[in-house]
């Protein structure tokens, strides 16, 4: 479990949709809460909903309907210089570390950039950055490299370190470790587990594995065809699911290594 003690709701959504001009709904009526200091689990198969429902909560997509609150600030009514501010707060690490990197910049530029945009006078200087790498497990010598020099689970800790960079208490995980291979994976997930435990850190963890939620998450929310399914804690519902969906999610992958 992430965490033993768990605080009051930071994240909540009601009625989340999204439908395009198409007419395709890839939400529907999407409605949870993530407390404080807590993972939850956000699974279900490819095309179901998970990575909408977290841009939604992040605003990076504006939903077509339903609302969202921040630490109970409406998020999606935020003006520009308040959704800034709650910028810093949060953020997302996406499931492609190396598409989530800029090829033509180094390792420094990449981490001192939300710095800059976020305007940080004298932040993002080398002893700061070499902390940063130092906090994911990579040494000081990456700071000149660029990301074709690392390999995908050296990727994805810098694109952890620079999530984490203007301290933020919310991180959506977007599938983080489905491109790396098992050993490396379950590497980058106990480092999220640290930093989750050394930060107070709340997460969202997008996957398609439900033995992997089970190993990292406090609870689950089931997502089938851009709708829950399931909701609830995550050793009782892997243990006894209640919904069909759920059961053959459980069956279809198998459990992690010890």
């Amino acid at each position: 479990m992430a965490t033993d003690v768990l605080g009051g709701v930071l994240v909540e959504a009601r009625g989340l949709v999204k439908e395009y001009d198409s007419g395709a709904r890839v939400v529907d009526g999407v409605s949870l809460e993530i407390r404080r200091g807590e993972t939850l689990g956000l699974v279900g198969e490819s095309g179901s909903g998970k990575s909408t429902v977290a841009r939604m909560l992040l605003r990076l997509i504006e939903p077509s309907a339903g609302t969202v609150r921040y630490d109970g600030v409406d998020l999606l009514g935020a003006g520009s210089r308040e959704l800034r501010a709650l910028r810093r707060r949060m953020q997302i690490v996406f499931q492609d570390p190396f598409a989530a990197l800029n090829p033509r910049m180094r390792v420094r530029e990449i981490l001192a950039e939300p710095f800059r945009i976020h305007r940080e006078q004298g932040s993002g200087d080398r002893d700061q950055l070499v902390r940063m790498l130092d906090e994911v497990g990579l040494e000081a010598s990456a700071l000149d490299r660029f990301p074709h020099e690392f390999s995908g689970g050296q990727r994805q800790r810098i694109n952890i370190a620079r999530a984490l960079a203007l301290k933020p208490e919310f991180l959506a995980l977007d599938e983080p470790v489905s491109a790396l291979d098992v050993s490396v994976g379950a590497q980058v997930v106990d480092l999220l587990r640290e930093l989750q435990r050394t930060y107070g850190l709340t997460y969202l963890f997008i996957s398609h594995s439900m033995p992997l939620v089970r190993y990292l998450c406090d609870r689950v929310a089931v997502m089938q065809r851009g709708r829950l399914v399931e909701v609830g804690e995550c050793e009782q519902v892997c243990a006894a699911p209640r919904d069909e969906y759920t059961r053959g999610l459980i069956a279809a992958t198998p459990e992690m290594p010890a």
